[in-house]
């Protein structure tokens, strides 16, 4: 781990810079080695760093090859923390920008849920699970309720 997290936002802030810049190292430097995420796409689960890893190469390889940038915004947040554990949940909007123009192509927003803990002092996230909800009459998940 290189970063150091000394507050809760600055893993958040973290997370929208490096998805940002596709930094697949900075994305991870937030992350126990030991972590485990429920995630909303393709796999059931990630875990340790290098089950992630893939996965958020992929992401970000596939941003690169289509010329997307990705902008994130965390909304209603709630942020709660003790000396060494904290429980944050919230909606991500993810929205997709071209590369060359800026121009807005799509957007979706997540329901996620972060468990953070303390490890040398920096908060890192130990757990995360994103979720949609389901369109009970479809089976898909509907993306863009907020």
């Amino acid at each position: 781990m290189t970063e150091v997290f000394f507050k809760v936002q600055d893993v958040l802030e973290n997370y929208k810079t490096a998805i940002y810049e596709k930094d697949v190292e900075k994305f991870l430097s937030m992350y126990d080695s030991e972590m485990h995420i429920y995630d909303s796409w393709g796999k059931w689960e990630s875990k340790g760093i290098s089950s992630w890893k893939k996965n958020v190469q992929e992401w970000f390889n596939g941003l690169s090859e289509d010329g997307v940038l990705l902008k994130v915004d965390f909304n209603d947040l709630v942020v709660e923390e003790n000396s060494y554990l904290a429980f944050v949940h919230c909606a991500v909007t993810f929205a997709a920008h071209k590369d060359e123009s800026g121009e807005k192509l799509r957007q979706m927003t997540n329901r996620f849920t972060y468990g953070l803990k303390k490890v040398n002092k920096s908060w890192v996230i130990a757990h995360e699970h994103s979720s949609l909800p389901i369109n009970m009459e479809t089976g898909k998940g509907i993306f863009n309720l907020k």
